[in-house]
């Protein structure tokens, strides 16, 4: 079984990616920085490593996709209540994340979306567990 995940997300702007997603909370592993990519730490065994598209572009021959205009992926984040989803999706509307809509119940599960700098998406819910 893996050890820990890494997901790897092209950035345009790695300060301004870092400034984001501090804005909303998160920390970076000091150990897998530099200028051209950054480890924000979503738990101890999970990653998003956000790297500068020319890095990125090192590790695929495909083009890169523009996210503000296609999805390939939605990276969803589990939190511990509705307050956090709404907390979340909160601070990453002030950090100036676009309004992608409004949290919404879809049976037991609460959650809401937002897109970071460059337009990936991110799904913030909570499944109420037991």
């Amino acid at each position: 079984m893996p050890q820990a995940t890494f997901i790897n997300l092209p950035v345009r702007d790695l300060d301004r990616s870092i400034a984001f997603f501090t804005a909303l909370g998160f920390s970076f592993d000091e150990n897998m920085t530099d200028e051209r990519a950054t480890a924000m730490i979503i738990t101890d065994q999970s990653y998003a490593m956000l790297l500068t598209e020319p890095f990125f572009k090192t590790f695929t021959d495909k083009e890169i996709a523009d996210a503000g205009k296609t999805t390939e992926v939605i990276t969803a984040l589990s939190v511990e209540s509705r307050e956090k989803v709404d907390e979340l999706i909160g601070q990453a509307r002030s950090a100036g994340a676009p309004h992608v809509g409004e949290p919404a119940e879809n049976g037991p599960m609460y959650g809401g979306s937002f897109a970071d700098p460059d337009g990936h998406l991110w799904e913030v819910f909570h499944f109420p567990m037991g």
